[in-house]
């Protein structure tokens, strides 16, 4: 072993032992006799002639064979090996020295073969290449080959370095017989690791403490002598794993296994301990594949997981593939097919071969970046990348950080699962979360294993969720090319919907977790944001990793950029340096995928790394029985308030991610995706959401397409939006300057609402030059104030006031549509006095503006399009007053206007024309009642009771007067009307007029029935203000609508030229009753006599209590 001088100068020259074999190749025949004279050297290599001699169990010593007049040598010859020959190996082989040699050492075990052959084959192996001569007859076969390759040919011949040199560059010999001569010759080098120059003297004393076996002859056979490497290999394995009582390699004995890892990697015969051991499954598997140039690896390594591998050969791939792992070089396949585009790329360092950038994982990383940044590499090595990445998804085992990291963890949760990629998805599972704590170094080896593998890229890669998702590929990706990138982004759209199977669920959010803690995971996302990112955020290459920078800071900075600007709102990035001005934009196409993954991350709050990091404890706290899909989001929203610092700002980022595009959530889409349809698929098409989607579901929240899904969503996000104004993307917008000026250090959106709007209110009321809110801010203001009347639950501090009334008396209403307020206005005189004053207050804001009335313009909303298209906003109620009893007026808009009436009557501050037309009357009419009045509740009509007594008396400002004409015309009419006979008289009416209270239409008759009725009515306070009706009906015909109807022909032929009013037409009546030439019609008559005999009546009731 002395005499070698590298590891390949043995190999060739044991090749050398190749030309007597082939013998048979003409070119070769001329050197047949220097053969001859090589393989006899002086001393004899055979034994005696006559008897097989002892062979020399010394391996240096050399074989003694005997002298033979031919010139050729044969092993066929010998008969120590005549036996094994003869029951072993083909006779047509028998001739060549080499089949003989590759028949007899590939024989499964060492008891087939005699002892005394093993050793003269070992002997003839050993003097075969230990002769420097070789070089000379290598010299002859690779003449062509040796002037082609400069390296070799600049070798010095004579010191063995010339047969090294042809042995590294193989792969580039193009000469047939010079190949096979190479070839040839290696696979009887590597039957023994004693053969390998310079192996023995490196490697020696690891041999004996890692007990690897003996380097003595004899003492172990030639057939197992494969299996110290293969101990050596395992040695080197467990090292770099760091398992414990792993001792350490010298380090020239690691380069010695690698090295020889590397050149037994095109030939699978070549691995003497796999070819033994993995013989069977080669047969099995493998049968039609051709050895050489890694074939067979890569074969056997795609077949490492079924049933039927058997548990040595699988166990010796696992090796191999480990040693790969430590040095790509020891792939043939994967060297041959990427050297060009490593060297391209600067991706490998060839004096360092066992240094950092030997290991396949950073080829990987290196290549991969190459390809994510748009670099072309070739189809070939791409290839082999893909398998290679398949390869550590496959099996964990092969990441010595995983290995030794993840230790606990694999014993702890996923032990027994080694297959098919299952320990790693359970490792993910762990890292999630879903199966107790990781510790920090494994999260980050598995982190570290996901970008080398890269699956993002191309799912087959993770085998498990291949399988797992592959029913759901087929159904609801099918559009998509296999392999693509987007069918990750595909299974996430289909997340929790009815095509989406649990399995497949459980391995895709596993893989999710990772990716989306490292932005460069997603291949396109990485392609159309890499400058943004560079840009905006700082980002290294694709393949280096800030240890500074947090999981998902990247995209936390991205979407940042994305959605809001200093303008809008923007609450400040704890995460990211401010060093840019945060306004600048992202590009279209960035900004596109930055919202494809917010839409996908909204799933899962596990996705969103941040908010997992910030948030932990507030899950545990608030959210732990939160375990439906999106439900853990939702919590905190709830519990907004009650989270910590840093957990409240990243939800409220979140949310107000969600106001400006809601299609971020995801589930909420797909629940409302009737209602998008139908009327709002308008502005769900835009790529580019601002708040207008959310808007018009709101808008559309009651229509017959909406579901309680869709509805339940759209309410829950109106009542976090009520927690601050921020969001309410629209409403930040259009009214951030506005807040800051008018409403600073206010939040709450419900209190920046208040404030905003009373602004407005008070600069209209004042009837200011200026208004103080913008324009676009007044506008937007508008569309929020309406969208709160929707639902009690929107303005909390009518929610909280009232909660015991609504449980009390509207427990079976539901919210929406405004249908528990309007429960709680029907039932004004049972609620508590907090809840009754706040009613009022709102009532009394609807009067001023009953765009805020969601009832009345829902229920109405085509009668105001029918009548008051041109009315203004605050005069939309009176205009459907004036129009109540047109023949084409809707009923149910007919019932609630005369509803709004009833409550304008309770109290003069609820009608704002009735105030401002009567302002100086008021107090000076009814003072008395305005002293006793209690702020926020209603006077129960008592005001306008007193106004109508001054009408009677025509004492009235000429406005005023006009005013409580209509409420006179229009309560003469509709008893309900008027509080006062409301109050005094539900008795009278329901015992002397319960059919005509019962009538579906009121005109007038209960009043009627109450007049004629009047000597019966037995309650003095009703009396009382039946006589009042007569009082007023005197002063003007126009409220007393049975006398009017009854008189309507007679007034037109004989009053038409008197003024309405001041009892002037009633006078002309009578005049014309006493007038004997007159001819009234005959109801007009009656009518009228009777009001005379009722007046006469009430005149001598009045005497007599003014009497008492």
């Amino acid at each position: 072993m002395a005499d070698c001088i590298r590891v390949p100068v043995l190999l060739l020259l044991l090749g050398i032992f190749l030309c007597p074999i082939l013998t048979e190749n003409v070119p070769l025949a001329k050197q047949a006799a220097n053969v001859d004279n090589l393989q006899n050297p002086p001393g004899g290599a055979g034994p005696p002639a006559g008897k097989p001699a002892a062979v020399d169990r010394n391996p240096g010593a050399g074989a003694s064979l005997p002298r033979r007049r031919s010139t050729v040598w044969k092993l066929a010859e010998e008969s120590v090996c005549r036996d094994d020959l003869t029951r072993l190996c083909p006779r047509h082989t028998w001739n060549n020295n080499l089949a003989v040699l590759e028949c007899l050492q590939d024989k499964k075990e060492d008891s087939e073969i005699a002892a005394d052959c093993n050793h003269l084959l070992w002997n003839y192996k050993r003097n075969l290449t230990t002769d420097p001569k070789f070089e000379s007859v290598a010299v002859d076969v690779c003449k062509t080959t040796i002037s082609e390759i400069k390296e070799c040919a600049a070798e010095e011949l004579g010191k063995g370095f010339l047969v090294s040199c042809l042995v590294d560059h193989r792969s580039n010999i193009t000469d047939y017989q010079c190949n096979q001569y190479i070839t040839k010759m290696t696979s009887i080098i590597f039957s023994d690791y004693r053969l390998i120059c310079g192996f023995m003297d490196k490697c020696l004393d690891d041999v004996n403490i890692l007990h690897c076996g003996s380097i003595s002859t004899g003492e172990k056979d030639v057939h197992s002598q494969g299996e110290v490497i293969a101990c050596l290999e395992k040695a080197l394995v467990r090292e770099a794993e760091e398992q414990p009582g792993a001792p350490a390699i010298k380090d020239e004995c690691k380069k010695a296994i690698m090295r020889v890892a590397e050149l037994s990697s095109d030939d699978f015969h070549l691995d003497r301990y796999l070819y033994f051991s993995c013989r069977d499954d080669r047969e099995r598997f493998c049968e039609n594949m051709l050895a050489g140039e890694g074939r067979v690896y890569k074969c056997l390594f795609n077949h490492k997981f079924e049933d039927a591998m058997s548990e040595r050969c699988r166990e010796a791939l696992t090796t191999r593939q480990k040693l790969i792992a430590q040095d790509y070089k020891v792939s043939y396949s994967l060297t041959k097919a990427c050297k060009s585009d490593l060297r391209k790329y600067h991706c490998t360092v060839e004096s360092m071969p066992r240094a950092r950038e030997a290991r396949l994982s950073y080829l990987l990383l290196c290549l991969e970046s190459a390809v994510h940044r748009g670099r072309v590499v070739s189809g070939e090595c791409q290839g082999e990348m893909m398998d290679y990445r398949h390869m550590l998804m496959e099996d964990f085992s092969l990441s010595p950080e995983i290995v030794l990291h993840c230790r606990s963890e694999i014993e702890g949760h996923c032990s027994g699962l080694h297959r098919k990629g299952r320990t790693l998805h359970c490792l993910m599972k762990v890292g999630r979360g879903d199966m107790g704590a990781i510790e920090p170094k494994c999260q980050k080896a598995l982190q570290t294993l996901i970008q080398e593998a890269d699956p993002g890229a191309d799912y087959r890669i993770d085998r498990a969720l291949n399988e797992a998702c592959e029913s759901v590929i087929q159904t609801a990706c099918k559009h998509i090319r296999n392999g693509d990138p987007m069918i990750l982004s595909c299974l996430m759209e289909h997340l929790y919907t009815e095509k989406m199977v649990e399995d497949c669920e459980h391995r895709l959010l596993e893989l999710q977790y990772f990716i989306a803690r490292d932005w460069k995971l997603d291949p396109i996302l990485y392609r159309k944001c890499q400058g943004d990112a560079s840009r905006l955020c700082h980002t290294h290459g694709w393949n280096e990793t800030s240890e500074m920078m947090p999981p998902g800071a990247v995209f936390s900075c991205l979407y940042r950029h994305a959605y809001r600007s200093v303008e809008q709102g923007r609450r400040p990035s704890s995460e990211l340096s401010d060093a840019d001005p945060p306004t600048v934009p992202l590009s279209r196409d960035c900004k596109v995928e930055v919202q494809r993954i917010l839409h996908q991350r909204a799933l899962d709050v596990k996705l969103e790394p941040e908010l997992q990091r910030r948030c932990m404890t507030d899950l545990g706290k608030w959210c732990s029985e939160k375990t439906e899909a999106g439900q853990e989001l939702e919590c905190l929203q709830d519990h907004l308030e009650d989270l910590v610092s840093d957990c409240r700002d990243v939800v409220g980022n979140l949310t107000e991610l969600e106001s400006e595009d809601i299609q971020i959530e995801a589930l909420l889409m797909r629940a409302c995706e009737p209602v998008i349809q139908s009327y709002c698929h308008e502005v769900a098409d835009n790529q580019i959401d601002t708040g207008d989607l959310m808007e018009c579901l709101v808008q559309n929240k009651h229509q017959k397409e909406m579901n309680e899904k869709c509805a339940v969503g759209v309410t829950h996000f109106q009542l976090i939006q009520i927690k601050d104004f921020r969001f309410s993307y629209k409403f930040k917008t259009a009214c951030k300057e506005d807040v800051l000026k008018l409403c600073p250090n206010i939040k709450k959106k419900v209190d920046v609402v208040i404030c905003l709007s009373t602004t407005v209110r008070n600069d209209t009321l004042q009837d200011a030059k200026e208004q103080r809110v913008s324009v676009k801010c007044r506008k937007q203001l508008r569309v929020e104030e309406v969208e709160m009347s929707e639902d009690i639950r929107l303005e909390p501090e009518l929610y909280d006031s009232c909660k015991q009334d609504i449980n009390k008396l509207c427990q079976n209403v539901a919210f929406g549509n405004a249908q528990v307020i309007e429960c709680l206005k029907g039932n004004k005189r049972d609620l508590t006095q907090r809840c009754h004053q706040k009613i009022f207050k709102l009532q009394e804001v609807e009067s001023v503006d009953p765009e805020l009335d969601y009832q009345l313009m829902r229920v109405c909303k085509h009668m105001i399009r029918r009548f008051c298209s041109e009315s203004e906003g605050k005069n939309v109620l009176q205009c459907l007053k004036q129009n109540k009893n047109s023949e084409l007026m809707d009923p149910k808009c007919k019932q609630l206007i005369t509803k709004r009436q009833i409550t304008q009557n309770s109290d003069f501050r609820l009608n704002p024309v009735l105030k401002k037309a009567c302002k100086a009357d008021i107090p000076k009419f009814c003072q008395n009642i305005l002293s006793q009045a209690k702020a926020d509740n209603e006077l129960e009509g008592l005001v306008i009771s007193c106004l109508k007594l001054k009408y009677a008396d025509q004492r009235l400002s000429p406005d005023c007067e006009d005013q409580i004409r209509v409420i006179l015309q229009e309560s003469a009419l509709d008893y309900r009307l008027d509080p006062q006979l409301q109050i005094h008289c539900t008795q009278e009416i329901s015992k002397l007029c319960p059919e005509e209270a019962a009538a579906q239409e009121q005109t007038g008759q209960v009043e009627e029935c109450l007049k004629v009725n009047l000597l019966k009515i037995s309650q003095e306070a009703c009396k009382k203000e039946v006589l009042n009706m007569l009082k007023e009906s005197k002063a003007d015909i126009f409220v007393d609508p049975v006398l009017h109807t009854a008189c309507a022909l007679d007034i037109k032929h004989h009053c038409a030229a008197i003024l309405p009013g001041k009892g002037r037409q009633m006078s002309c009546l009578m005049e014309a009753l006493q007038d004997k030439r007159v001819r009234l019609q005959p109801e007009c008559k009656k009518r009228l006599q009777d009001r005379i005999d009722m007046w006469s009546y009430a005149a001598k009731l009045r005497l007599s209590v003014a009497m008492l």
